[in-house]
């Protein structure tokens, strides 16, 4: 089975002391380490010397292991209670603010630091947006600078020969979490 789950946290600590898991072990040039966010809450063969999965976590989903992905999203804690939530969803995005606004726009989780390009592209919807945190990544970097048409041509193509990707399930979900972030700076300004 080949499948990701990523599961946005304010505070990954507060759900992982409630859950039996093991960190998910990467290895990279040689080093080990443990996995920024892959957790295994089934059993796994377990490292007890280095404390997380005794097999890296692209063998281990090879093997039909089944990573979770608990990140953490600090934009959730600016939210102060679920009214205010809904209030914030309820609210326009403010767009062109990305492109008007490069200072502001630093300010913002997964695309602050990629300012001139959202001067370029100018993302002005969910699914533009979700492009754009597609093409941001090395598999679709080839498409930056294009028009919207020839992005959408090949963006969800599954693709990734020339680099890591996003699914776009992925890059919705960040999309969604831009704007919602987007909203939390514009309107409290």
């Amino acid at each position: 089975m080949s499948a990701d789950i990523d599961i946005d946290c304010a505070d990954r600590t507060r759900i992982l002391d409630l859950i039996t898991h093991v960190p998910a072990r990467q290895e990279t040039d040689g080093q080990v380490r443990h996995h920024n966010s892959g957790v295994y809450v089934t059993a796994i063969p377990h490292d007890p010397v280095l404390a997380c999965a005794a097999i890296d976590y692209k063998q281990a989903e090879a093997r039909g292991y089944f990573k979770l992905d608990f990140l953490n999203m600090t934009v959730y804690q600016l939210v102060r209670d679920p009214a205010h939530y809904e209030w914030i969803l309820a609210q326009p995005v403010p767009w062109s603010r990305l492109w008007e606004e490069p200072a502001w726009a630093q300010q913002l989780v997964h695309v602050g630091n990629y300012t001139d390009l959202l001067a370029v592209m100018r993302p002005d919807s969910i699914p533009r947006m979700a492009a754009f945190i597609s093409i941001i990544r090395p598999g679709k970097a080839h498409l930056q600078r294009e028009s919207w048409d020839r992005v959408f041509e090949s963006v969800w193509d599954g693709d990734a020969s020339q680099g890591f990707v996003f699914k776009k399930s992925h890059a919705v979900s960040y999309s969604m979490l831009v704007t919602l972030h987007m909203r939390l700076i514009h309107f409290t300004d």
